[in-house]
């Protein structure tokens, strides 16, 4: 990622904590505002819903040889996964750090590493 694509995500996500409504957001005048009041199933019913929509695209995309559909609805998953994030006070740039984190680690081992991460948990949960 080169620094003006780093700069658009970092400005994007200022632009979304800002739609908050401790920081101002208005949900009369501002769509994130309203997915920030309608709380995390609203946000999480987005995400299903542009997640279905990217995958229909792609499908699309498959048979007709053009992408510019599947762009478009990758674009609106990514910023309602924006959304998301900041609803749980994360950034994109914890998502790249955890992404960075993993960064030559199999992913299958990265997998299995975690499934015993969980059960490890609850494990730990159930001897309480």
């Amino acid at each position: 990622m080169n620094i003006n694509e780093a700069q658009t995500l970092q400005r994007l996500a200022g632009i979304i904590e800002s739609r908050k409504q401790a920081n101002g957001g208005d949900p009369a005048t501002s769509y994130v505002a309203r997915l920030f009041v309608k709380g995390d199933d609203a946000i999480l019913k987005k995400i299903g819903e542009e997640a279905t929509e990217t995958v229909m695209a792609a499908k699309d995309a498959r048979v007709s040889g053009d992408a510019s559909k599947l762009l478009y609805e990758c674009a609106d998953l990514w910023f309602h996964s924006m959304i998301m994030l900041a609803q749980f006070d994360l950034t994109p740039q914890d998502v790249v750090n955890e992404l960075a984190r993993r960064e030559g680690i199999s992913g299958i081992e990265e997998k299995a590493a975690r499934k015993d991460e969980f059960r490890d948990h609850d494990e730990a949960n159930q001897s309480e």
